[in-house]
């Protein structure tokens, strides 16, 4: 559709002609050249030069309402578009040990199908956020950095493999290379809001140069709030010992938790990891919904243009007669 950005300028179209009714007609100056032969043309210059000046008065009030059209600033306005705000930052870390190939929460799923199916949906609501993910195992790797293209990400966590970040777990360097690269981002981006880790694991910390519990509270220091997820079914006893997750560290995890001002949640299948999400999703709720924007495409310039090509054809019929 159409529309004016500055409608009120057409106050002005009445104002050559207010200017003809106000002000007084110009007269010769005294002292003129005096021609004898001006007797003599005055009846064929006046009929040459009639014809002349209409088309000029026309051309002049074309030219008129082209100005004033084009002060108005005429916009074509093209269909909305989403456009997502970006009011926090949430990092999302996805343990790929080996111990996540257990079969333990969904028939034949592994652990990390499990996760990867529950994680993607809930990172396709998270409207509103950037959102980053790391995969990591006895070293953590960023897998995708921050951005509001929440469908890339969910992609890029179904794709993760069990092992490709190595066999072992290392929570506290994931920690610290969550914090590296959501400082990194504020720094470059001159970005705010609230930072966010959703940490998932089905152990303990085996690997890394870092302590978990010392990369906690760095992590409070810099305003970092981490969301703990211990997966994997409860330890049972067996008639060949415990079955189940037995190296799930949950106490370091709740401490980690504690430390950041953030909440531990176990899941041992797929119904408690979605109300595990769930829950986040109301301690972190999405900070807006999609804001709609509308491309604009500026008209002015074209009866600009076309004002311009009229008035030089007015200077030109001018110097004509």
């Amino acid at each position: 559709m159409i529309q004016f950005a500055w409608p009120w300028m057409l106050l002005f179209l009445p104002l050559p002609w207010l200017v003809a009714r106000m002000l007084p007609a110009a007269t010769p100056q005294a002292g003129a050249v005096f021609l004898p032969f001006a007797a003599a043309v005055s009846v064929n210059a006046t009929l040459a030069l009639r014809a002349p000046a209409r088309w000029r008065i026309a051309l002049f009030a074309v030219v008129w309402l082209l100005l004033v059209a084009a002060a108005t600033r005429p916009q074509w306005l093209d269909d909305p578009v989403p456009v997502a705000t970006t009011a926090r930052q949430l990092m999302m870390a996805v343990d790929t040990s080996g111990s996540m190939q257990t079969q333990d929460m969904a028939g034949g799923a592994t652990r990390l199908q499990v996760v990867q199916a529950v994680g993607s949906e809930f990172l396709r609501h998270r409207v509103g956020d950037q959102v980053g993910l790391i995969l990591f195992g006895t070293r953590p790797y960023l897998q995708a950095p921050l951005t509001t293209d929440l469908n890339t990400v969910g992609q890029f966590l179904r794709e993760g493999m069990i092992g490709v970040a190595g066999p072992e777990t290392a929570i506290g360097d994931t920690i610290g290379l969550a914090i590296k690269r959501l400082k990194a981002h504020r720094e470059q981006t001159a970005g705010h809001g609230e930072m966010v880790l959703i940490l998932l694991t089905d152990g303990g910390n085996t690997a890394g140069l870092m302590d978990p519990i010392e990369a906690a509270k760095f992590a409070a220091q810099e305003g970092l709030r981490i969301y703990t997820i211990g997966v994997g079914a409860t330890v049972q006893d067996g008639m060949a010992g415990p079955v189940g997750n037995t190296d799930l560290d949950e106490d370091a995890l709740k401490s980690i938790a504690q430390i950041t001002h953030g909440a531990y949640f176990r899941a041992t299948n797929v119904e408690s990891l979605n109300q595990v999400y769930a829950e986040i999703d109301k301690l972190e709720p999405a900070q807006a919904t999609a804001q709609w924007y509308r491309p604009t495409t500026e008209w002015f310039a074209w009866p600009l243009a076309l004002a311009l090509f009229l008035s030089v054809l007015v200077v030109c019929l001018r110097r004509q007669s």
